[in-house]
């Protein structure tokens, strides 16, 4: 029930009070009593509307040229983009860039407790014994980092997340949560022999998510080439037919060692822990080249870091596509990247290959923020400005809904859609700097 002045003469089904701009989507069935230059009661449910102009409001393909206003309902769900001349009253205008919310592509809340406890630098072989032997902790101090690292995607102006789960861990702090997830279900196993044995495992976890009304976007993914067998990349390839699939992908220069010449780092992490890969033949081939064949049931695929990976393989992987009819995306987590191996991948490659890009933070136990705005930040800053900030932009905004499946809600300004209403201050000629931060408004 509304309670107001009339300061207009206009139809009834649409009219302007105060401030409040009203629709009543059945006039027929609107009870309301009024007369001119009276009080009148309205007993409609109220739509109250929001609207946002900047320096530049990025709508999530393209930066708008012209002055321009946001319109959405309370809710954030967009109305419509409005030349500023037609926008009336009572818009919020803010310094900097307007963008639709952020996705996070890959995140490990599971470890958020590991905040600050692996140092920068050991290589990725060493970095995962360590996370290995470190990650057990208490269920509250579980519970309190997750909760603390979701709120602080949520303040950044994230609003949907990727995420890998190998434990139930992370359900509670999600029915909490104000973000989108698509929750991965990550199994590994190098042995042929447990193949069945750490499926039957994750399933087992992936039926807890599911039964969970609030996380109903799950899906079965291996962990990485390093620690996935043939015959679970088989097993794989049966369970998760049309699915949205994730892996880890050439992170360190090891895991092609290990393919092509049975060498490198990760002989001496098997050792470490008793695994006997006697039995294991190498492929020859590049990780990259030996697990993606794997995969030929119509998966929509999130290969992550991508550090390693060269023209030969991107190459190959664009012809697998043509021939199986699948979707890649190329997820780089640059800061991880960075914090572990202190190499970033060819972003130059996967631009001028015309690769879907999207982005992602990994885990506290690789980062010190997980912040899609820092990542931005820092691949402008390490390809000295060669990529445009609205392509970086349209990589973490269309292109991540897109690639976790939900581009119909979040994205974009496009009307119906409710993606969050994002401002980054501190630009440059619409560049980031150092003083560049993101935050939510919607």
């Amino acid at each position: 029930v509304f309670h107001g002045n009339i300061v207009a003469s206009h139809s009834c089904t649409e009219y302007l009070c105060g401030h409040f701009l009203v629709f009543c989507k059945r006039p027929a069935l609107m009870r309301f009593c009024f007369k001119a230059g009276g009080k009148f009661t309205i007993y409609q449910p109220i739509i109250l509307y929001r609207k946002f102009t900047a320096d530049y409001i990025f709508n999530g393909h393209e930066i708008l040229h012209s002055p321009a206003v946001l319109i959405t309902d309370g809710a954030g769900t967009v109305a419509e983009i409005v030349n500023a001349e037609e926008a009336g009253e009572d818009v919020e205008v803010f310094t900097g860039l307007l963008t639709p919310g952020f996705v996070n592509a890959h995140c490990h809340l599971e470890l958020s407790h590991l905040k600050g406890r692996v140092p920068e630098g050991t290589g990725l072989v060493n970095f995962v014994q360590q996370v290995m032997s470190s990650r057990a902790a208490t269920a509250e101090v579980k519970q309190e980092a997750m909760l603390t690292a979701q709120g602080e995607m949520y303040e950044r102006g994230i609003v949907a997340v990727g995420d890998i789960c190998n434990t139930p861990d992370s359900i509670a702090a999600k029915q909490r949560s104000k973000l989108l997830w698509h929750n991965f279900m990550e199994v590994s196993g190098f042995f042929d022999a447990v193949a069945d044995i750490r499926l039957d495992e994750i399933v087992k976890v992936y039926g807890r998510f599911k039964a969970t009304k609030t996380l109903q976007k799950v899906s079965l993914s291996p962990h990485a080439p390093y620690s996935v067998s043939k015959k679970l990349f088989q097993l794989l390839n049966k369970e998760t037919k049309g699915q949205i699939i994730t892996i880890h992908n050439q992170e360190c220069a090891a895991e092609n060692d290990l393919y092509q010449h049975k060498t490198g780092g990760f002989l001496a992490l098997y050792k470490n822990f008793g695994i006997d890969i006697s039995a294991f033949e190498p492929s020859g081939k590049t990780s990259m080249q030996t697990w993606l064949p794997y995969f030929t049931n119509q998966q929509s695929i999130i290969s992550v870091h991508n550090s390693f990976t060269d023209e030969e393989d991107v190459t190959f992987a664009d012809k697998h596509l043509q021939d199986s009819k699948q979707q890649l995306f190329y997820c780089l987590c640059v800061n991880a990247n960075q914090y572990i191996e202190q190499k970033i991948p060819s972003i130059d490659l996967l631009r001028r290959s015309n690769c879907d890009i999207i982005l992602g933070t990994d885990s506290y136990a690789s980062n010190y923020q997980l912040n899609i705005l820092e990542e931005i930040k820092t691949i402008q800053q390490q390809t000295n400005y060669a990529v445009p900030l609205p392509e970086l932009l349209q990589w973490a905004t269309i292109n991540g809904a897109r690639a976790l499946q939900f581009d119909k809600i979040i994205g974009s300004f496009e009307k119906g859609k409710r993606p969050g209403v994002v401002l980054i201050e501190g630009l440059h000629n619409l560049q980031t700097t150092l003083q560049s931060v993101a935050r939510r408004l919607v």
